[in-house]
């Protein structure tokens, strides 16, 4: 039995593996919510009897805690991670036997100093924030980032000394902030890796360093406090979450599609849609840790996702959902087509929200540009409060984040919501290139 689960809001990978025969199974890097590796265990007749932790998480709240509360089961985790709650202690070499399976342990420095990957009967690895499919694990989350990735740099040619038929199972795919160049590929192969893998094509150790260690992908401002929970004491399930009547006096996260935010929503409201990609790393970026904050869902169901997303990352100050709520105000949603002819008469302020290295390959000439993670913290200075200010992105859902956040501001926001700086046709559209 080896199951793979794919959290696609975040990007993480998690694996159940067990013998039916044996009635046993051991859960790898756990996601907070629990119940779905409890439920599957159920169905194939097994019993979690540990968690295995590659390391100590970065990016999401572990499960480990969960499991060792609500089910008795001891958590096991390399010594390095020195963690402030009871485990059992992975060593180097180390094989643990899940009935007739074995799990060979191998420690593999770099992403963290406690970092391990294992191999499953000697046919697969799961290699956790090490080796991906397409790229490595950044090196810079617990250690000064040139000391990590030496480190990365060994750990990934002793892994590569299996066999070109191991399989690989990432802890990580593409949505994670822990690589740049993942692959949506949820396996590969040593050999396949070997091939086409960019941080495996260097071959000196000075140039890899080099290339890792100048790490641009921004960290989420959850990191270090996702780091304390999942390294103290453990942490059990939140209570469920609870209807309220209206959104009460703390912060409002519209979780509905942003189409629905635009047509009405509550002065002040957040609009961050759960339906959109990368749902828990947006709130992430924008919420402060100990916000409180009230969900306005379209369901129940809706807003019990979104509180699952949230928990995911430590935001754990959720007052309860509201659907029904006098949306009093309305966003304008801009095409694509419009802006145009909106610059040309000098209307609007146009606010490119992408990244830098993003807008480093291409931008709309006479754009401003803040990245809409950023926007909540400086409120939009630099921004002319008595112009409207349309916002765009790649595709549309970081402009109405953005939009909203500056709504609430007290901007006249407008966002590009139906596409982006992809679907501009404007012939002035200028390029600067890296290194030009």
């Amino acid at each position: 039995m080896f199951r793979q689960f794919v959290d696609d809001d975040l990007g993480c990978a998690s694996y159940l593996i067990g013998d039916p025969e044996a009635g046993e199974a051991v859960v790898v890097d756990p996601a907070y919510a629990i119940e779905q590796y409890v439920e599957a265990a159920a169905e194939d007749g097994v019993r979690i009897v540990r968690v295995l932790e590659t390391h100590t998480h970065a990016d999401h709240v572990s499960g480990h805690g969960r499991f060792a509360l609500e089910h008795g089961v001891p958590v096991s985790i390399y010594p390095a991670a020195e963690p402030g709650y009871p485990f059992e202690p992975l060593e180097d070499g180390q094989v643990i036997a899940v009935g007739a399976r074995r799990i060979r342990v191998v420690h593999t420095p770099g992403h963290r100093p406690e970092h391990c990957a294992f191999v499953v009967d000697e046919h697969a690895v799961l290699t956790g924030d090490s080796l991906f499919v397409g790229d490595a694990a950044r090196p810079d989350l617990a250690v000064e980032p040139r000391e990590g990735a030496y480190d990365l740099f060994h750990s990934l040619h002793r892994l590569v000394e299996l066999p070109d038929a191991t399989d690989v199972f990432p802890g990580h795919v593409a949505g994670s902030l822990c690589g740049a160049d993942m692959s949506p590929a949820h396996r590969s192969t040593i050999g396949a890796e070997r091939r086409t893998n960019r941080a495996l094509a260097f071959q000196d150790e000075d140039t890899f360093v080099d290339e890792s260690a100048s790490v641009t992908t921004p960290r989420p401002p959850t990191t270090a406090r996702v780091v304390d929970l999942n390294r103290g004491p453990f942490i059990g399930a939140q209570p469920a979450l609870e209807e309220l009547e209206g959104p009460g006096a703390v912060t409002v996260l519209d979780v509905r599609p942003a189409e629905a935010h635009a047509d009405g929503h509550l002065p002040g409201a957040i609009s961050v849609p759960l339906s959109d990609s990368s749902f828990a790393t947006k709130a992430g970026f924008l919420l402060e840790l100990g916000e409180p904050v009230s969900l306005h869902a379209s369901s129940r169901e809706e807003a019990e996702l979104a509180a699952r997303g949230l928990w995911s990352v430590a935001l754990f100050d959720i007052a309860g959902y509201f659907v029904d709520a006098e949306a009093t105000e309305r966003s304008q949603v801009v095409e694509v087509r419009e802006l145009e002819r909106l610059l040309e008469e000098g209307s609007v302020q146009v606010l490119d929200v992408r990244e830098k290295t993003e807008r480093d390959g291409g931008y709309i000439p006479g754009t401003l540009h803040i990245p809409y993670r950023l926007l909540r913290a400086c409120g939009g200075d630099g921004l002319d409060p008595e112009r409207p200010v349309v916002t765009i992105c790649e595709s549309g859902a970081r402009a109405g984040v953005a939009a909203s956040v500056l709504a609430a501001a007290g901007l006249d926001a407008r966002p590009v919501l139906h596409g982006g700086i992809n679907d501009w046709t404007g012939p002035t559209v200028e390029f600067r290139r890296c290194g030009s």
